[in-house]
């Protein structure tokens, strides 16, 4: 297994990990809000046995540095790009985000669709307008600024805290890590720009949520959507919103898990990670999954959403 790296990006440093033969298809690894790579740690060997396994800490955060530009969705996906060039990966991959990774994944099919061969969406961003207080305090003027300037390891526990289920995995070593992100030069300013760009105090904006939708609806893939029931930044009420949008999408619940299932229960989110890859990639080249889903799209009907099953329904826009 590899250690992480560093790749330069237009003068800018970006941390980077490659696991698994470079001849097997990519996979792009894509963490959350204010977190690094390390959030992928449990997948890495068991996602590197049939994928390549890229994972990157998204410009602004972990340990990389920040967009020269402000701090936004499309900023971001073009960051996830430039490394992706700098590490000579020009391939179609299987991209796996996890919360606002999961919105930038999007932003990344809207950006550069030919750069995405399927997506897996992990208790992702953009599927409604609820979310953390822990995150609307940082669009305050005074309050985010006074919550950002020092990551301890009181706020850093409560942090690692909301993230689980079960709270016992918020161990001394990730709030550590939590604190050493933190303590980043770039590390609150990037926190309050991302924030006050995709949420207000009353929660996440409609508008960039629309906007993005409508865009990536007009580039299906096969899409896997997963979501923790007990997820206490993203509520799993957003899970039906993203059914409606993605009306050929794949779904599966965990019972009983938190906002990181691929930490959480680490070998039932590989098998049901690795079973939607290989289905997706049975379907053939990019241009057949692309027909197909196209023609799903058009012809996608009703059905109940059941625990850890598919799903399909129609979709014209985002709950507010």
């Amino acid at each position: 297994m590899s250690s992480p790296t560093f790749v330069a990006v237009d003068g800018r440093r970006t941390r980077v990990r490659v696991d698994g033969d470079p001849d097997n298809p990519p996979v792009l690894l894509l963490h959350g809000v204010g977190r690094s790579l390390e959030d992928w740690a449990a997948q890495w060997q068991r996602l590197a046995g049939t994928h390549r396994v890229i994972t990157l800490d998204i410009p602004g955060f972990g340990f990389s540095s920040r967009p020269s530009e402000s701090v936004t969705l499309e900023a971001l996906a073009q960051g996830v790009v430039d490394a992706l060039d700098a590490l000579g990966e020009q391939r179609p991959l299987d991209v796996i985000g996890n919360s606002l990774g999961g919105a930038v994944a999007l932003q990344l099919l809207v950006l550069q669709p030919h750069r995405v061969a399927s997506l897996v969406l992990v208790n992702s961003a953009g599927f409604g307008r609820e979310v953390t207080v822990l995150l609307r305090m940082l669009t305050l003027p005074v309050i985010g600024r006074m919550t950002t300037l020092r990551t301890t390891r009181a706020s850093g526990r409560i942090l690692e805290r909301a993230i689980f289920a079960d709270r016992s995995l918020a161990s001394t070593h990730r709030i550590e890590h939590a604190v050493a992100i933190g303590s980043q030069p770039d590390s609150g300013i990037v926190m309050r720009e991302i924030a006050r760009e995709l949420a207000t105090g009353r929660g996440v904006k409609y508008e960039w949520r629309a906007e993005l939708s409508s865009a990536a609806a007009r580039h299906p893939r096969p899409t896997l959507i997963i979501w923790g029931d007990r997820d206490r930044i993203l509520p799993v009420c957003h899970l039906k919103t993203a059914q409606r949008l993605m009306p050929h999408a794949k779904t599966h619940l965990f019972s009983g898990i938190g906002h990181m299932p691929q930490i959480e229960c680490p070998d039932e989110f590989a098998n049901v990670v690795l079973d939607f890859l290989a289905g997706a990639a049975s379907r053939g080249d990019d241009g057949k999954r692309c027909s197909t889903l196209n023609a799903r799209h058009s012809s996608a009907t009703h059905s109940s959403a059941t625990h850890s099953s598919t799903t399909h329904s129609s979709a014209t826009s985002p709950v507010r």
